[in-house]
Order: structure tokens, then sequence, then C-alpha cells
């Protein structure tokens, strides 16, 4: 836990590095969802919609980790709210899209690591706040 509390601020770098790479959903859409499930949706003014707006928000998502990584204030929240959009979208995928994890997995494996992270850390916060 230590090692984790020593490296949060390159854990939230590095993690919301990767995470705003999903602004390519944002700008191409189909190919977004090819690259990241193998597969795509009809093209549709409401799926260029609503699969711009789910890359826009994941990639705010991403901000705001490495806003927090500079801001130890916030930490706590961002890592909150990062952690459990993230436990969100993996239980989406293997509750509803495990034909999708061929190419998935990389996301799904990504997102636990760092969901786990997140959360030894949140805990820990809590652990030292509890003793004090």
């Amino acid at each position: 836990m230590n090692w984790i509390f020593a490296n949060i601020k390159w854990i939230m770098l590095v993690s919301g590095i990767l995470t705003c790479t999903m602004i390519f959903p944002t700008l191409a859409p189909q190919a977004a969802l090819l690259a990241t499930f193998g597969a795509t949706l009809p093209e549709h003014p409401l799926t260029e919609i609503v699969v711009r707006n789910w890359g826009a928000l994941i990639t705010l998502v991403g901000a705001m980790l490495i806003y927090g990584a500079y801001n130890p204030i916030n930490r706590s929240f961002i890592l909150l709210v990062a952690g459990v959009s993230k436990v969100i979208f993996i239980s989406l995928v293997l509750i509803f899209g495990s034909q999708y994890l061929g190419k998935a997995g990389v996301a799904i494996g990504f997102d636990s690591v760092v969901v786990l992270l997140y959360f030894t850390y949140l805990l820990g916060i809590r652990q030292k706040q509890g003793a004090a």
C-alpha cells in the first residue's frame, strides 16, 4: 500500500493519459467501436451522438485524473468517480458483452488494475483519517 501512496500522482497521470485516448470515439465513432469491441453499430445519427458523447465523457474522466494528480485536495473524489465509472464499464461488458472480450479485454484488464489501485488508495486514506 505504501507503494501506491508514494506513486499515486504517477498512477493518476498514466491512467489519466491512457483514459484520454478515448477521445477517439468522439472523433471517429465507428472506427473506435471497431477498434475497442471488434464490431460497429448501424450508422445512424443517434449512434453518432451516443458514441461521441461516450467518448467525450470518458475523456473528461481522464482529464479529471490528470488534474487530480496535481491537486491532492481533489484526489479522493476524482478517484472515486473514475473508479466507479470504470467498474460500471467492466460490469456492463462482462454482463452484456462477453462476446466482445476478445477486443475489449485489454481495456477491461487495464481498468481492473487501475480500479484496484484507486480503491486501495482510497481505503488507505480512509484508514489514515480514522487513525488520526
